[in-house]
């Protein structure tokens, strides 16, 4: 399975491409509230409509951590990380799941044609991961229960 299967799906079960994203001036309480709003864990900060950097749960707590709730009146353009580890729409879900643990990431922009076409999130690829292999188990259990018998010799 790729990242296109994947944003597929997730389009499908949305109803379309939902991409939340805000720019880099938006305060970060503002963009607390769009996550929550959206039940998201990141949004993608955008600037003339183009990827500008990600803000993930990890950014905000780095922030909160270090800046305490004064964190909360700064733009997320300040508190977002400018270079965040892309992805390509024909990445396998096994080579995203091996980049997003090495880094330590939760989410993963995914850039084709040089537009940013979503953002997958590990909960996204661990869905994908096992819906794979359920499909997989489910035809080799088929497989095994339609082994053909050896034919005996009489």
């Amino acid at each position: 399975m790729l990242l296109r299967d994947i944003l597929q799906i997730k389009g499908d079960r949305a109803g379309g491409s939902q991409i939340h994203g805000v720019p880099p001036d938006t305060l970060l309480l503002d963009a607390l509230k769009l996550m929550v709003q959206h039940d998201v864990g990141s949004l993608v900060v955008l600037q003339d409509d183009q990827l500008h950097g990600l803000m993930t749960l990890r950014e905000v707590l780095v922030a909160l951590s270090a800046r305490g709730a004064g964190a909360l009146g700064q733009p997320v353009g300040e508190i977002m990380n400018g270079n965040p580890i892309l992805g390509s729409p024909d990445d396998s879900i096994d080579c995203v799941r091996r980049v997003m643990t090495a880094n330590h990431i939760s989410h993963l922009a995914v850039i084709g044609d040089e537009h940013l076409l979503g953002v997958i999130s590990l909960q996204d690829v661990a869905k994908a991961a096992y819906t794979e292999c359920s499909f997989e188990n489910r035809l080799l259990k088929r497989y095994i229960n339609d082994w053909p018998e050896p034919e005996t010799e009489s």
